[in-house]
């Protein structure tokens, strides 16, 4: 599943070019910040091609009064044209772009929203009175154009901002539109706002979530992976509280689901302690196949904090579940255990993950311990080192005793790297034994 910001900048360049997404779907390969690049440079190159002509319309805005020349215009000039005038002309005549957009029909500024040159939107909500905005924004959202809505969030000044909290009332459309806004910054600061503003918000809108589509959830928690960590962490000790036992085991069931366990995993390190305890005392850990479901969602991801979740999580779960999770992880592919090491220096989980693998039984940390010992001399290294350290090596006998079979040392790794001339990132033989 592309995850909605790359997909909302692969809508917004086909817009640009005037082709069907279709034609530049194998694009979203790009990624996100390629696309939006492209995307703002076509643009550029667009836009300042009509410059000239946009200057003129731009020169008539003076001469003529707007009470006549905007009811001409809505009825004459299509849309995608008035869009793409709007931009340089609201910057060339900043109080008459906002007088502008009061006198503008509501469907037929949410037919101009989408081809407003997209360096000028922020100029724009700037200067335009929020009344009007959040008028055009309700008719976006009734639309369900949550991803031309999505830029105006974006570029949301702390006044539109407090007006669109009071006079928006679609949670639903809010989260799906902020979920397209491409700036995680300003992303952060429409959370916080609609966190700490004066009409309390975010319990509502968590309540909405909860309850909603799995499609929601998805791009709520999409949205709450890019945010600062203290916003989320406020926002996810809200959820957290509000939520049933049902609604939560949902969300997780859902992001299982639908590949969006790195995003819930992210938020989950955000948690404070007891929302924290909350998740892991779930009924949902006790079924071994979704610690297995959120380990092998992980499997090839090489950032550290979405490990980092996962296992804060399965640590605090009951105490009676730990057989279960070191049996599960000694389940999966060897590939998936031979990676364990590294994300657990990465993230920091050495204690978290040696404290699950010491419930399990000797077969089972054999199983794992043969595996660690095939990695390479630098990584068994290190694997030793953190076992050496174990406060109660005595539960890991039988890991220690697989994984010494084919340890070395720090000091010998280095020797013998001096002895061979072996430079890293350069494969020798010199480790078989």
């Amino acid at each position: 599943m592309t995850d909605p910001v790359t997909h909302a900048q692969l809508i917004l360049l086909a817009r640009t070019l005037h082709v069907a997404p279709e034609r530049i779907a194998h694009l979203e390969r790009l990624g996100a910040q390629n696309l939006h690049d492209i995307q703002q440079r076509m643009a550029a190159i667009i836009f300042d091609r009509h410059a000239e002509t946009f200057r003129r319309i731009s020169r008539l805005v003076p001469i003529i009064p707007l009470g006549i020349s905007m009811p001409l215009v809505q009825k004459i000039v299509p849309p995608p044209l008035t869009g793409r005038a709007a931009g340089a002309v609201g910057v060339d005549h900043p109080k008459k772009a906002a007088e502008t957009v009061a006198l503008l029909n509501v469907g037929y500024a949410a037919d101009c929203a989408p081809y407003l040159d997209p360096r000028t939107v922020g100029e724009l909500a700037d200067i335009a009175p929020p009344e009007p905005i959040v008028h055009i924004l309700n008719e976006m959202l009734r639309r369900r154009d949550y991803i031309t809505a999505g830029p105006f969030l974006g570029y949301a000044t702390p006044r539109l901002i407090e007006a669109v909290e009071r006079g928006v009332p679609d949670d639903e459309g809010l989260i799906y539109s902020a979920s397209y806004a491409y700036s995680d910054e300003a992303l952060t600061s429409v959370l916080r706002h609609l966190l700490f503003g004066a009409g309390n918000r975010m319990p509502a809108m968590m309540r909405t979530v909860l309850r909603g589509t799995p499609e929601l959830q998805v791009a709520t928690l999409s949205i709450l992976s890019r945010c600062d960590v203290e916003v989320v962490g406020a926002v996810g000790d809200i959820a957290i509280g509000i939520g049933s036992t049902t609604e939560l085991c949902n969300l997780i069931i859902t992001a299982i689901n639908h590949r969006a366990v790195p995003d819930l995993a992210a938020f989950l390190t955000t948690l404070p302690a007891r929302a924290l305890a909350t998740v892991a005392a779930l009924p949902i850990f006790a079924d071994a196949a979704v610690p297995a479901a959120l380990l092998q969602a992980l499997d090839g991801y090489n950032v550290a904090r979405p490990w980092q979740g996962v296992f804060t999580v399965l640590t605090r779960t009951d105490a009676e579940f730990r057989p279960m999770l070191a049996r599960t992880i000694a389940q999966q592919h060897d590939a998936l255990i031979a990676g364990l090491p590294h994300h657990a220096t990465e993230a920091d989980l050495w204690s978290a993950l040696l404290d699950i693998v010491a419930s399990g039984e000797p077969a089972i940390q054999t199983r794992i311990g043969g595996i660690w010992a095939t990695l390479p001399p630098e990584r068994r290294a290190v694997v030793q080192r953190h076992l050496d350290e174990y406060r109660d090596a005595s539960r890991l006998a039988p890991l220690i005793d697989a994984v010494s079979a084919g340890s070395v040392t720090v000091e010998e790794v280095f020797y013998r790297r001096r002895q061979l001339g072996r430079r890293r990132g350069v494969a020798h033989g010199w480790d078989r034994r």
